[in-house]
């Protein structure tokens, strides 16, 4: 808004002009002074008692409001009516402006609090009360030092804003324990300096929720999503190589994935040829270490004792007879910056164990007769097939080492307990051994059949080894029981099922299958007996029954 130039005259008690400002005196072009101020206008109106006086000159109108300062001299201060106009039109457009300004506080879904230099509050809105808890009337005209005293305030954004002549955020709990974002800034006057602060008070509760609320949704979205693989009977491979379509493998393999970029200790646990020593190269090949290191694999149990040490820690030269003069790195400094995976775990005689803890707790190794050390990083993952537990209870292990190995302990169930893979394990096995040896093998059905019955006390190891053997000691293109080496064949009691030699793999195994469920349903009557007995889940068991079309004994459905 523009100045207003205002028009001063003084007169004496007589009403003669004694001084007039230039901004006035501009208009008249006769002498002014020791005139009768009414004669000076050609009109002069006097209104509420001679207070106010509304004059013109040459048809240009005038206000003045007339006051008597002292005892012999009289003042009029006024202004032209047309810029008086000009004022009232810029005052009703600011009047307008600032009812809009009225609106936008008022009608924001965030707390706006107003403070002055000083820390009172001259402004709140509405959404203050919903934030807080406490009428914005309330705020009005107090200090923030005394809102702070009681407690409606933890500590005040204004004073940090006063403080640091800038914008400050920061998140409290406000007076109903709610999580609020305040974010202060500063009003600069024409001098610099602050005169007031503007808060805008946010409620992050609402936000939080709905970003727990999608969480949630996002995590049962992937849920019903794996759900739906799983029902859908998925193959999926690590490799190219490994099965993971079993329920629980697909557990596991979940839980590696989450842990692959963390330093702590793997201990896998599970039978002989399960896969342990599978799961722990996938843990290298998906970290961050694949980059940096190697993956370095010892077999504490096939090593000679008197040479694990010396394998495991590297010897300094001329540490014994026949060692080299330069000494040799062991395991733990190849496998620096990578992985070093120590399978058979419990086969490590007790001295060793102990030096084993040692470089877990310090991170640093010595070789056999050397005198200084070196600082390594290495993420160990360990194996066993033994019950470490029960060792350490026996005193064949160390409890130290049992604890600090068994940070994120993974057991791998055995092949006997996840038959669901056979089928795919089979396909993907015969497929790479037919590769290797330039062959076109294939199992009929009844061989097939066998896969899935037999208990595989040696795991997926047996199943690879088995099928190797029988495609290179037989000349036949289609396989059957007659090829089994002698001591499977002992294992076939039970009555095979005529099938067409056309029939594929997958029919075959469907075919066993249907078998067993059928026999079953003679002893149990229900799904949940049924899971227990056959080593699977409930949920596998009633969609198996739907698949095949059998119904549980008393029941008139599958359920």
């Amino acid at each position: 808004m523009d100045k207003i130039t205002f028009l001063c005259l003084e007169t004496s008690l007589n009403d003669e002009v004694i001084s007039m400002n230039e901004s006035l005196l501009s208009d008249f072009k006769k002498s002014v002074l020791n005139k009768p101020v009414k004669a000076l206008f050609d009109v002069w109106h006097e209104k509420q008692g001679g207070k106010l006086i509304q004059s013109r000159l040459n048809n240009k109108r005038y206000i003045f409001l007339k006051e008597q300062l002292t005892e012999d001299r009289i003042f009029y201060v006024g202004i032209t009516s047309r810029e008086l106009e000009n004022k009232l039109t810029e005052l009703e457009e600011l009047q307008r402006l600032n009812r809009h300004l009225d609106a936008v506080i008022e009608n924001s879904y965030d707390g706006i609090y107003i403070t002055n230099k000083d820390g009172v509050t001259l402004r709140t809105n509405s959404a203050i009360e919903r934030i807080t808890g406490i009428p914005k009337e309330y705020y009005l005209n107090k200090k923030v030092d005394d809102l702070i005293k009681r407690g409606i305030l933890e500590k005040s954004v204004t004073h940090k804003v006063l403080e640091k002549k800038r914008s400050i955020s920061f998140v409290q709990l406000n007076y109903l324990g709610r999580e609020t974002l305040l974010t202060g800034n500063p009003v600069f006057n024409e001098q610099g300096e602050v005169e007031s602060v503007v808060t805008n008070v946010r409620d992050l509760s609402d936000l939080n929720s709905l970003q727990t609320a999608l969480r949630r949704a996002n995590d049962l979205n992937k849920s019903y999503h794996k759900e739906i693989e799983r029902l859908k009977g998925i193959e999926s491979f690590i490799d190219g190589k490994t099965v993971v379509e079993n329920e629980q493998m697909r557990i596991i393999y979940d839980t590696a994935k989450r842990i692959v970029n963390v330093s702590a200790t793997v201990l896998i646990l599970g039978e002989t040829g399960v896969g342990k020593d599978v799961l722990a190269k996938y843990i290298y090949n998906e970290s961050e270490r694949r980059r940096r290191g190697k993956f370095i694999k010892v077999n504490c149990g096939a090593i000679p004792l008197n040479l694990l040490e010396s394998e495991l820690f590297g010897y300094a030269g001329g540490a014994f007879t026949g060692a080299s003069k330069n000494g040799k790195p062991g395991m733990f400094e190849l496998a620096h910056k990578g992985v070093l995976f120590l399978d058979e775990i419990g086969e490590m005689p007790l001295d060793l164990q102990v030096k084993l803890l040692r470089v877990i707790q310090e991170r640093e190794i010595q070789r056999v007769g050397g005198t200084s050390t070196k600082k390594i990083d290495v993420r160990l993952i360990a194996a066993t097939n033994r019950n470490l537990k029960e060792m350490v209870q026996e005193g064949k292990f160390r409890e130290d080492l049992y604890y600090r190995l068994n940070v994120v302990p993974i057991a791998i169930p055995p092949l006997r307990k996840r038959k669901d893979e056979i089928h795919s394990l089979i396909k993907i096995f015969l497929k790479n051994i037919n590769k290797k040896y330039e062959m076109k093998k294939e199992l009929n059905a009844e061989l097939s059949s066998f896969f899935y019955r037999y208990h595989w006390p040696g795991n997926i190891r047996e199943l690879s080894n088995l099928l190797e053997q029988i495609v290179l000691l037989n000349s036949a293109d289609k396989l059957n029981l007659e090829h089994l080496p002698v001591e499977y064949k002992t294992e076939i009691n039970f009555p095979s099922t005529e099938i067409n030699e056309k029939v594929t793999l997958k029919k075959a195994v469907e075919t066993a299958e249907e078998n067993v469920l059928k026999r079953a349903v003679e002893k149990y009557t229900t799904t949940y007996e049924l899971a227990k007995q056959l080593d699977t889940s409930q949920a596998t068991i009633v969609r198996k029954l739907k698949k095949y079309n059998i119904v549980l004994k008393g029941r008139g459905s599958n359920i």
